[in-house]
């Protein structure tokens, strides 16, 4: 797939992670649109691994599905640890 589709796949997919993700984002709305560029290419990568098919071939529902996926685990991951401990 071209990088314009993943930057294009994974904008959608911080658009779609942002809005399910509940409470707050530490990185608001453009921390959120590019950990879904890079929740595209970690989603798409490990999904390819898990089932052996290319699930990221263009833009299309199921790239959508799969960055969205990979952007959650990352948004999940990044307000885990951006998070302010206190003791």
């Amino acid at each position: 797939m071209s990088i314009i589709a993943w930057i294009i796949v994974g904008l959608i997919a911080g658009a779609v992670a942002n809005m399910v993700y509940p409470g707050p984002s530490k990185g608001g709305w453009l921390g959120a649109m590019m950990l879904g560029i890079v929740g595209a290419i970690v989603g798409g990568f490990i999904g390819g691994l898990i089932t052996g098919q290319d699930l990221v071939s263009g833009i299309n529902a199921m790239s959508i599905i799969v960055a969205v996926i990979g952007a959650l685990v990352l948004l999940f991951g990044f307000n885990a640890i951006a998070r302010p401990r206190t003791i």
